[in-house]
């Protein structure tokens, strides 16, 4: 049968399409900008008919109806990423976190430790050999459909045609609902004196020819912001943002030095608006890959002059990092902060930053910490942190002593909270009290 016909003999309405999920079933939705919001508000209109549908993504945008405390019994997340639209249900108990390093997802379905009932999915239309790209995010969503038993996925005709290892054939999916809708999106955060002055520290550290990974906000589009004097730069990250375009427009970033990939942009999923969607349309210079490769540490690590930007809630001043709870509430997850930091250490003259601002709460709070919040998470170990950036400068602490790291994480913090946090580096022994000499 021809990829055409097939197509034509899957062709379904969303409604009937999610039927394929029953109760018991265990559901994943496409992340990001790709959440097929067709196909969940139609699992929401069948919300009555199940029970006990756990519903496994990292962070998707729009609604996420089935946490809502009308569907208890009836679904529950389990967040391997969260996002604001489930946040509130997992600090709750009406939802599920699971602390895992971003690379290791893919594994909980091919092991057989978590596997799928039902995978529903956005992607492209397919091409004339019956190819449907994944798009703007390939994420875990590639490998979810290879393992799933049954693939629902959403072709949408606005969707772009993403290169690389980022297509599913028409024969893999069970059921194919057809629409033509404009992308979610998220909006770049503007970017404030503040993320200026940490992008700049940040950026005296990248030299000519490094290779990038940073994540998505105000401080990682700053930091692009301040690249454009740069030359020969290279992309090799889970995510990308609207702020790469400028840069790799000017030629700034070209990977020409690149020692994987070169002259490529190696990336899982982007997040961002329909001009980045438009950009990675059929562009070459793109080559996506799902989040198993793009975020193996030993694979980033063949990337010589890797650095890898990662963001914090907390530091202390040990250099250990909370990146996904505050106290005990959990916020994001552990994403590929860990997967990037130990591979950027890995690789040849790598540099892996973890930049936070030094103040939160309208500067209420020190960022940097005599001991992490109680509760709080230890995400990023003291032993894999060799960098540490805020407005104030620039802390290096890899191969430190503890005396070492307190001095430099108190000389990069806010000015007003540096007498307390000497207090207490004195009270535990990290330093000498003021006047004794230390050689």
């Amino acid at each position: 049968m021809s990829w055409l016909a097939q197509f034509r003999q899957k062709l379904t309405t969303a409604g009937r399409a999610v039927e394929a999920v029953k109760s018991g079933s265990r559901v994943w939705i496409h992340a990001g900008c790709a959440t097929p919001e067709p196909l969940v508000q139609a699992l929401l209109e069948r919300g009555s008919e199940l029970r006990d549908v756990e519903i496994v993504h990292m962070l998707t945008l729009g609604q996420a109806g089935y946490v809502e405390p009308k569907y208890q019994g009836r679904f529950r997340h389990n967040a391997l990423f969260m996002g604001a639209n489930v946040r509130e249900a997992v600090a709750a108990g009406r939802a599920d976190y699971t602390p895992i390093f971003l690379h290791e997802i893919e594994e909980l379905f091919s092991s057989g430790s978590m596997p799928l009932d039902v995978a529903l999915l956005q992607v492209s239309p397919p091409d004339e050999h019956g190819y449907m790209s994944l798009g703007v995010s390939v994420d875990c969503t590639l490998t979810a459909a290879r393992w799933a038993r049954h693939v629902v996925a959403e072709v949408n005709h606005q969707m772009p045609r993403a290169l690389g290892d980022s297509f599913l054939h028409i024969s893999k999916v069970s059921s194919i609902v057809e629409t033509s809708r404009p992308l979610l999106e998220l909006k770049p955060e503007p970017f404030t004196d503040l993320h200026r002055r940490i992008a700049g520290n940040v950026a005296s550290l990248i030299p000519d020819g490094a290779t990038l990974q940073m994540g998505i906000g105000g401080i990682p589009d700053a930091v692009l912001a301040c690249l454009r004097e740069k030359r020969d730069l290279g992309v090799h990250s889970e995510m990308l943002s609207d702020g790469a375009i400028p840069l790799i427009e000017a030629g700034v970033i070209n990977g020409e030095k690149k020692s994987l990939h070169r002259g490529k942009v190696v990336a899982g999923f982007v997040l961002g608006t329909k001009t980045l969607f438009d950009f990675i349309h059929d562009n070459p210079i793109f080559e996506f890959h799902p989040i198993v490769y793009t975020n193996d540490p030993f694979v980033i690590a063949q990337n010589e002059r890797m650095v890898a930007i990662n963001s914090a809630l907390q530091v202390d001043l040990t250099g250990q990092v909370c990146a996904d709870s505050i106290g005990p509430r959990p916020y994001s997850g552990f994403g590929g902060q860990v997967d990037y930091i130990r591979g950027a250490a890995r690789s040849k003259g790598g540099k892996p930053i973890i930049a936070l601002p030094a103040t939160a709460r309208n500067g209420t709070v020190s960022r940097i910490a005599a001991v992490l919040d109680a509760g709080a998470g230890v995400v990023t170990s003291r032993a894999d942190v060799h960098y540490v950036v805020t407005e104030h400068g620039i802390a290096g602490l890899h191969g430190k002593t503890l005396r070492q790291r307190a001095e430099a994480l108190i000389a990069i913090a806010e000015p007003k909270f540096r007498d307390e946090l000497y207090e207490y580096a004195y009270r535990v022994h990290y330093l000498e009290p003021r006047g004794v000499l230390v050689g």
